[in-house]
């Protein structure tokens, strides 16, 4: 179902690269004292200013929706935004929808690293982290920097949450402080430095293209859940890990983990966690979990053990270390934010993701034995 309304921008509120972010008066006809927040993507768009009138898909917002719960700019209807130049490519994504767009993917016949990934077939071992939700991608980096501060991190973002990725703000604070190396768009994920026709494309290319050292699989922002054992887009997470599992990666499995959710099916090691590792995962991986700390610590790697115990899949628990990584998570350059709450109102879920990059770190050969 699509809601559509009209508007007229007021004001920019703030932006980051490939989107920019309107205060926007909704027209006469609905209710001319509303003000909403509506995202521009300027690719598809073009750049709005004020006074513009806009037509709005305002759908998740009326629904009261929290990631994605803002309006976005369709069409700029009294103007056009200009054609692209021409280029190279023709991987299109969010194909056959209105907002379609046409890409040079890393491994097409055009681009430059064609010849590179028509030969590649193996990450090398190159450690793999794979978690559920967005969220958890800079305290899995800042564990990564950690134990490995010069570490080389691509980001793959999968199709299981926004396809743009520029609808990310961490993605795009994470990159400006160098903290990513490269990001990397697989499927119909689009925005990225790199875009791939699939996941295993785009691991290949963050291996062999990018040279990183730890390669971070995580769906864009906007976990969808149901309620349901599988009716969850992380489950998807197996999928990421058999991948990286097929072209000889170290497959690290990110857990899911809160001590403030007040759905007790997420509290401790998430259901989440439980059925795509438990149930849908067929491959080994590593499973982190930290070392030390008090109860919560301590329920974590009780709940892990029985995860491995289970699972269908060969399940390595590996307990890790917490040393330096409050620390760690108090410096990111992106504010830490899940489910709506913080750092100090969830502390367990950061620090257990951070332990999965600590652990990827770990596992990082040196460049003299690849």
């Amino acid at each position: 179902m699509m809601q559509w309304r009209d508007g007229v921008v007021l004001r920019q509120i703030r932006e980051w690269p490939g989107a920019v972010e309107y205060a926007v008066s909704l027209a006469p006809a609905t209710d001319p004292a509303t003000e909403v927040r509506a995202l521009a993507y300027t690719a598809m768009v073009g750049r709005p200013e004020p006074g513009d009138r806009v037509v709005l898909n305002a759908s998740a917002l009326l629904k009261g929706l929290g990631t994605g719960g803002l309006a976005f700019v369709v069409a700029l209807p009294d103007r056009l935004p200009a054609d692209a130049p021409d280029s190279p490519g023709h991987i299109v994504k969010a194909r056959y929808t209105p907002q379609q767009q046409m890409f040079l993917a890393v491994d097409e016949q055009d681009s430059p690293h064609h010849h590179v990934l028509r030969d590649a077939e193996s990450l090398d071992g190159m450690p793999v982290v794979v978690a559920d939700l967005h969220s958890a991608l800079p305290a899995i980096i800042a564990g990564v920097r950690l134990a490995r501060p010069q570490a080389r991190v691509a980001y793959v973002m999968t199709d299981g949450g926004a396809l743009p990725l520029a609808f990310s703000r961490a993605v795009a604070g994470l990159r400006e402080a160098g903290w990513i190396a490269a990001t990397i768009t697989v499927g119909q994920a689009f925005g990225g430095d790199h875009e791939a026709v699939s996941l295993h494309s785009g691991l290949l290319a963050a291996r062999h293209v990018v040279d990183a050292d730890v390669t971070v699989v995580v769906q864009g922002p906007g976990n969808v859940g149901t309620g349901t054992p599988w009716g969850y887009s992380g489950v998807a997470a197996a999928e990421a890990l058999h991948a990286a599992h097929v072209l000889g990666g170290t497959s690290i499995a990110a857990l899911r983990v809160s001590g403030a959710d007040p759905r007790e099916r997420h509290r401790g090691i998430s259901h989440h966690s439980t059925t795509a590792y438990g149930k849908a995962l067929l491959s080994p991986a590593l499973v982190p979990v930290p070392a030390g700390g008090g109860q919560l610590a301590a329920l974590v790697r009780s709940q892990a053990a029985r995860l491995a115990e289970r699972s269908r899949a060969d399940l390595e628990v590996v307990e890790i270390g917490t040393d330096g990584v409050l620390e760690a998570l108090r410096h990111t350059p992106v504010k830490l934010s899940t489910m709506g709450r913080g750092l100090d109102e969830d502390l367990a879920g950061f620090v257990v993701s951070a332990v999965a990059g600590v652990c990827a770190a770990q596992r990082v050969e040196p460049v003299s034995a690849r």
